[in-house]
């Protein structure tokens, strides 16, 4: 079989496993968010934080609950890796320094799981799986609850209500994330993962010197990792470790975790509206950006351009043989539209214009899927945009889901698109005049260039995902890219939620013979357009000084 052939097959393969996935776990996601039953297990937690769950919340009341229970997040993991080294199950490492610690932290809360360190050499059993893993179930269904609120605002009427973070906290991870992870871990492990408490062990002698591992809960924080588009390795080499992921059957299952609950919130939203159509909408728009960048990626990976690729089969610089091209850049897609952060391969080693279309999948919001929760409110933020516009065209005041998107709607939504672009470029520009961040290059030029540029769009685009060559062990980019990261989560959540409670307030509008049908195929295809035309005007520039010099002289 041709490697493309197998590349090819993998994406049906995808395709065929989220369809069937979709309208089961998207209906079981919305009943999850509009029960008023509590399990038993959720009363007790409940009782040990001192909440009342059936309390309705405004949108400065969520938010509140968003940004303390972050913000307790962020100090209890940054304490935890200050006193590693007094912590038994530490393997015999060193506390964090507080630089990389405050970045790690920051990291894992904003869903980000950037890393600036080995994790086999810097983390013992406790951080990882009670700071780390803890950190990528909770963090992940923060996304989701937030999500959900946007939802409820749409389908809301004069009230304002949003539903109860805590209650969404709660039930998002123990409803949803720890039975999918459990079963999902199964599987892993029976594919060659590794799951276990061990400590560190001499495997042989190389050239002189011994090689060593360490073992850890590998499977069960990988799997959240996937699933909560999380994407921080146990191992440094991440998802190319073998323990990690072993073969090809564990690529494509981690590629469907990835994907799967962003993609099947498109049904929750359209379960939740009252109009399964308008998440069909929202999912071929998702669909067609996702299938597009694989397709793209594939093709530019496998070109052959010299004997070297004649040889190899197409670039396979920094990839897996195990996985080859195909699956690789499947995954790197993946992982670069979602929030996810999690490599198989180094991007740094891609084309230059594959490089470049792992960057543009993070520059537009990654929401094609998108990360779980993080992808469907910044879809819907683009679908009101989207809206706007067509409403400017005919001169409509323009509708979305019977609410009306006045000039209040559109000031948040427009924050929501700038606020991310403005924290990259800004980033980007101070590490690139200052004299010591550029000391941290591996190469120089167009790559060098995009090594930072990669940095900041991984981190403040909440994905995590390194471009590999650059040292982020510093002082200025642990400070920087952690600044970066947990304005580029929690600032959008503030709009999102704003504009949430805007809508929420608003009477539903009836449907009439100028109203903008938002279910069909055309407005499909100007929300694509809307997504790729605000990303690409706003970030065209640097990429043209980055990964499109870079491809155009290679």
């Amino acid at each position: 079989m041709s490697p493309v052939l197998a590349g090819v097959l993998q994406v049906l393969a995808l395709v065929v496993a989220l369809g069937l996935a979709y309208r089961p776990l998207g209906d079981y996601m919305a009943d999850v968010y509009s029960s008023r039953r509590h399990l038993r297990v959720e009363k007790w937690m409940y009782k040990a934080i001192g909440v009342e769950p059936n309390t309705q919340m405004r949108w400065p009341a969520y938010l509140r609950g968003v940004l303390a229970f972050s913000a307790v997040s962020v100090l209890f993991l940054y304490l935890l890796q200050r006193l590693q080294g007094s912590l038994p199950g530490s393997l015999g490492f060193a506390s964090i320094d507080p630089d990389q610690a405050f970045n790690t932290a920051a990291s894992f809360v904003a869903n980000t799981n950037w890393q600036s360190y080995y994790g086999e050499q810097a983390m013992g059993h406790v951080v990882q799986t009670g700071g780390l893993a803890v950190q990528n179930f909770v963090s992940a269904a923060v996304g989701i609850a937030v999500a959900v609120a946007l939802v409820r605002g749409f389908a809301g009427s004069r009230t304002g209500e949003l539903g109860n973070f805590w209650s969404d906290l709660v039930r998002g991870t123990v409803r949803i994330l720890l039975p999918i992870s459990v079963v999902a871990a199964l599987v892993l492990v029976a594919c060659g993962a590794i799951q276990n408490f061990s400590g560190i062990h001499e495997v042989g002698q190389f050239m002189g010197g011994s090689q060593q591992w360490n073992g850890g809960a590998v499977a069960s924080q990988e799997v959240i990792k996937e699933l909560g588009t999380n994407g921080g390795g146990y191992f440094n080499a991440n998802s190319a470790h073998p323990f990690e992921n072993p073969n090809g059957l564990s690529n494509l299952l981690e590629i469907f975790l990835i994907l799967v609950i962003p993609f099947a919130l498109t049904r929750t939203f359209g379960r939740m509206v009252g109009s399964p159509k308008q998440g069909y909408a929202i999912l071929a728009t998702m669909g067609v950006i996702w299938l597009g960048f694989t397709a793209l990626m594939m093709w530019t990976e496998f070109a052959h351009h010299g004997p070297a690729f004649e040889i190899a089969g197409g670039a396979m610089e920094g990839k897996e043989t195990r996985f080859g091209i195909g699956g690789s850049s499947i995954f790197a897609v993946a992982t670069t539209l979602t929030s996810t952060g999690a490599v198989n391969s180094f991007h740094s080693s891609y084309t230059g214009f594959g490089g470049g279309i792992t960057m543009l999948g993070m520059q537009l919001g990654e929401i094609a899927p998108g990360g779980v929760g993080s992808g469907l409110y910044g879809m819907l933020i683009m679908a009101i945009i989207a809206v706007f516009i067509a409403g400017l065209m005919v001169g409509r005041t323009p509708e979305y889901l019977g609410k009306k998107i006045g000039t209040r709607e559109i000031k948040l939504a427009a924050c929501y698109i700038l606020i991310t672009p403005a924290l990259v470029l800004c980033f980007t520009a101070a590490a690139m005049v200052l004299p010591t961040p550029p000391n941290s290059m591996l190469n120089s030029g167009a790559h060098g260039f995009s090594e930072v540029l990669y940095a900041y769009t991984s981190g403040a685009n909440n994905n995590g995902s390194a471009f590999g060559g650059l040292n982020a062990d510093t002082q200025w980019f642990n400070t920087t890219v952690g600044l970066a990261m947990l304005l580029g989560r929690f600032l959008p959540m503030v709009f999102v939620l704003a504009l949430a409670g805007s809508l929420g307030e608003q009477k539903l509008v009836p449907v009439t013979a100028g109203t903008l049908g938002t279910h069909k195929p055309l407005f499909s295809g100007l929300l694509v357009g809307t997504v790729l035309i605000v990303a690409g005007l706003t970030y065209f520039p640097a990429l043209a000084l980055g990964p499109l010099a870079e491809g155009l002289a290679s």
